[in-house]
């Protein structure tokens, strides 16, 4: 979702959450008491969807006038510090939305509740969820810890009028394919998007990639680990898969020629000048970049489409990701779910707030805001219908879902290790430190995370 719904970017951050979570381990939690009334402490982190939230609290309360809902909002990075910081001091919120990445570690070292039993003994249809949400939620111990409250994949928002000036028409932006030995027509369209400051074209002679007014295709951040919306919808193409299981692996694959295939063609396009340097990411975000007309297209998650339907002075459409070498095009799904602390004094009165954020009555309340597609099947087309009126055809969304071409966020173990050692290297190559093959040696120290010492 998100991430943000965010992508963990921040290795600094993430290695001091490791050191936190390993001193807090499983061990001093307070199981806490299952009271049924009393105040429930809900945090989130993001401000957008916030309001919806705030008004499924008010409804909540309506019809449970002896809890009370405080909710609390922070930004990504200060979110995940302070969540931390209240595992290891004992005073984490009740109720807190969770991320895919993160949970396991949580789930491990039993600072998050099992839902297993209070789903049981609920009403709850699982059916009822978008297909592939619910998965999502099934922790290494194979024990559910949290129900989806929504869903997200990844397309290509593109500038109109960049694209009709330089005659690439709607369907073609539809029907774009990709191979990493020469990128298919979407490097072609990247190319000729490309624009220098004397107004010639990447695919034209006499192009300066040293003085680039407009690039064909914006840039983010390196992808990190796991590469949401940078790159995963390419690799994802070839085969590739990020570890021996299709969660909770122990055995990664960044050295797997076909991965290294697919990331040197994505940064080979900063070398040809059609994509941006890494250093550039720091001026700005890529939906300020396309505002001021600096990126031609952007390959963003279905989280930011109000955002960038927001955004003025710029006519943007949205277009689904390429096909790749397998014949079909590929797009990461995610879904957020709210967990329960186990340090909470009050889990019964925690586990009808996660029901109620589960609901269709509360998704229905998120699906009118129109600022993320809530999980709850039957809300998916007032979904659409709001966010249609960004101007969007979210269609390049859920068209992947509806025909099976997504792939589930990859939830792993020692998240927070993965997370600093790949950030780190792939800063590094995409950087030009360092070539794409030294990615063989993080994907070693990634595989001695699992591997004992004694062995």
């Amino acid at each position: 979702m998100k991430f943000s719904k965010k992508r963990v970017r921040n290795a600094v951050a993430s290695a001091g959450a490791a050191l936190m979570l390993s001193a807090c381990g499983s061990y001093g939690v307070d199981p806490g008491a299952d009271g049924d009334t009393g105040t429930v402490t809900y945090w989130l982190w993001e401000s957008a969807q916030l309001p919806a939230y705030q008004q499924c609290a008010i409804d909540f309360q309506a019809q449970n006038p002896d809890i009370e809902i405080q909710i609390e909002q922070f930004g990504w990075d200060d979110y995940w510090n302070k969540l931390f910081t209240g595992f290891v001091a004992n005073s984490a919120p009740d109720v807190f939305a969770d991320h895919t990445q993160r949970y396991g570690e949580f789930a491990e070292r039993g600072l998050i509740v099992p839902i297993d039993e209070q789903l049981a003994a609920s009403d709850i249809d699982l059916d009822d969820y978008v297909e592939g949400t619910t998965e999502l939620w099934i922790g290494p111990d194979g024990k559910r810890y949290g129900l989806p409250k929504d869903f997200d994949t990844v397309g290509l928002f593109y500038n109109e009028d960049m694209t009709t000036e330089a005659g690439i028409t709607a369907e073609q932006m539809k029907n774009l394919t990709w191979n990493p030995q020469d990128g298919g027509t979407y490097e072609d369209v990247i190319a000729h998007l490309t624009v220098d400051e004397n107004g010639v074209r990447g695919d034209e002679p006499g192009f300066d990639k040293t003085k680039v007014k407009t690039y064909g295709l914006g840039l983010g951040s390196s992808g990190a680990p796991f590469g949401q919306v940078e790159w995963s919808y390419l690799a994802m193409t070839t085969g590739w898969w990020y570890m021996d299981k299709e969660s909770w692996g122990t055995k990664f694959n960044y050295d797997d020629p076909r991965f290294q295939e697919t990331y040197s063609w994505w940064r080979g396009l900063i070398d040809k000048g059609y994509m941006p340097p890494l250093a550039f990411t720091e001026g700005g975000s890529p939906d300020q970049q396309m505002q001021a007309g600096r990126y031609a297209i952007v390959s963003e998650g279905s989280w930011n489409t109000a955002n960038y339907g927001s955004l003025q002075g710029v006519n943007l459409q949205l277009a689904p990701t390429p096909i790749g070498p397998s014949g079909q095009r590929a797009a990461m799904q995610n879904s957020l779910a709210d967990s329960i602390s186990t340090s909470s004094q009050v889990k019964g009165a925690a586990w009808k707030w996660v029901q109620y954020l589960a609901s269709e009555e509360c998704q229905s309340v998120v699906a009118e805001a129109g600022v993320v597609m809530p999980a709850i099947a039957s809300t998916v087309e007032t979904s659409k219908a709001s966010l249609g009126e960004t101007g969007f055809d979210i269609s390049a969304f859920t068209d992947q879902i509806e025909q099976g071409t997504t792939f589930p966020y990859p939830a792993v173990l020692q998240a927070a290790e993965i997370q600093s050692t790949m950030s780190s290297a792939m800063d590094n190559v995409m950087a030009f430190n360092a070539d794409v093959d030294s990615l063989n040696a993080a994907n070693d120290r990634l595989n001695s995370l699992f591997t004992d010492p004694d062995e």
